[in-house]
């Protein structure tokens, strides 16, 4: 009477191949996970760029009151001028 291992066999072969596809899918994940990395790190430096440039918009109400008071002192002295000279 012998000793059948054939379903051993089989069984080790079904989890030879669920382990392949584990690690297939793992190394997939694992080069996604990579890609996501590199593309993360350029759009955290380009988001930086963009907070460097766009800085001076917060200046602008500044510069806009700045110009209206040129603007209103301009009048004033066209005024003056005008009422001299009549």
């Amino acid at each position: 009477m012998g000793v059948v291992l054939t379903g051993w066999y089989g069984a080790f072969a079904v989890a030879i191949v669920i382990i392949a596809i584990v690690v297939v899918f793992v190394s997939w994940i694992l080069r996604l996970a990579a890609r996501i990395a590199t593309q993360a790190s350029r759009v955290n430096a380009n988001l930086e760029a963009i907070a460097t440039s766009t800085a001076v918009i917060g200046d602008v109400p500044t510069v806009n009151s700045g110009l209206q008071d040129i603007a209103e002192s301009c009048v004033t002295a066209r005024q003056a001028l005008e009422a001299n000279l009549a």
